[in-house]
C-alpha cells in the first residue's frame, strides 16, 4: 500500500509536460520535460528539514514515533524558491500525517492541497484505511529543484527513498518489511500555487518509480 499507484509512462510525460510548461518550460519538447525539469529550477544545496510555519493557524504535522522524515538539501538560499520547497515538503509530511491518522478529511490535506491532487491524496490514504493499516520507518526526500513562474506559480521535482519505510498493520502490529528495491526510490513533479495566505498548495502532483533520476 505504501506504493503509489503510478500513471502509464506517456500519462506522466504528459503530465509533466503540462505543469513545467507553466513554470517556464515552452521550448522544451513534451517527452523532454522529466528529463530537463532539474535543469530548469534551482538545485537545493542545504540540509534542512523544511522551516517552521509562520502562520500558527497551519495544521500539526507532527507524527508518531516511529514515523521519521529526513530532508535532504531543502534550501536553495533564494527566499522565494525556499518558501515553495518548504510548503511542498509540509504537502508530504500532511499525505503521512493523514495516513497515520487513518483519516482521508485530516485538515492537512485539505491546507496542502487542492484540486485533484487534493483528490488523489484523499483517495491514497482511504487505502490504508481500508486495509486497516498505517506506515512506520524512515522516508528520505532528497534532490529538489524549485521553478518560478511570476509570483504564484511553480514547479517542484523532489526524490523519495522508501527503502526504510514499510507498511504497518493496525490490528497485528505487524509490520511488511519487504525488500528494497528500484520501486523504492520515487521521482515527484508537482504544480504548486500558492493562496492569499501565502501558502503554497500542491494542485497537481505525477510520480514515476524506479526512476534512474532517484536510484542510488
Amino acid at each position: 500500500m505504501k506504493r503509489r499507484p503510478l500513471p502509464t509512462a506517456a500519462a506522466l510525460i504528459a503530465t509533466a509536460a503540462l505543469l513545467l510548461t507553466a513554470c517556464g518550460s515552452e521550448d522544451k519538447k513534451p517527452d523532454d520535460e522529466i528529463a530537463g525539469a532539474d535543469a530548469g529550477g534551482s538545485t537545493a544545496s542545504a540540509t534542512a528539514s523544511p522551516s517552521t510555519a509562520d502562520d500558527s493557524n497551519r495544521p500539526d504535522l507532527s507524527l508518531p514515533s516511529d514515523v521519521q522524515e529526513v530532508f535532504e538539501g531543502w534550501k536553495t538560499g533564494d527566499q522565494a524558491k525556499d518558501a515553495v520547497l518548504a510548503d511542498a515538503g509540509r504537502s508530504m509530511t500532511a499525505v503521512n500525517r493523514a495516513i497515520t491518522d487513518g483519516d482521508v478529511h485530516s485538515p492537512a490535506l485539505a491546507y496542502y492541497y487542492k484540486g485533484k491532487a487534493l483528490a488523489g491524496s484523499a483517495k491514497w490514504v482511504q487505502t490504508f484505511v481500508d486495509h486497516d493499516a498505517t506506515i512506520t520507518g524512515t522516508t528520505r526526500y532528497y534532490s529538489p529543484t524549485v521553478s518560478l513562474s511570476g509570483k504564484t506559480t511553480a514547479a517542484v521535482t523532489l526524490c523519495a527513498d522508501e527503502s526504510k519505510a514499510f507498511n504497518k498493520f493496525r490490528k497485528t502490529k505487524k509490520v511488511d518489511r519487504s525488500a528494497p528495491s528500484d520501486d523504492s526510490y520515487v521521482y515527484y513533479v508537482s504544480r504548486l500555487e500558492q493562496n492569499s495566505k501565502g501558502v503554497w498548495l500542491t494542485s497537481e502532483v505525477v510520480s514515476k518509480r524506479g526512476s534512474e533520476k532517484c536510484l542510488p
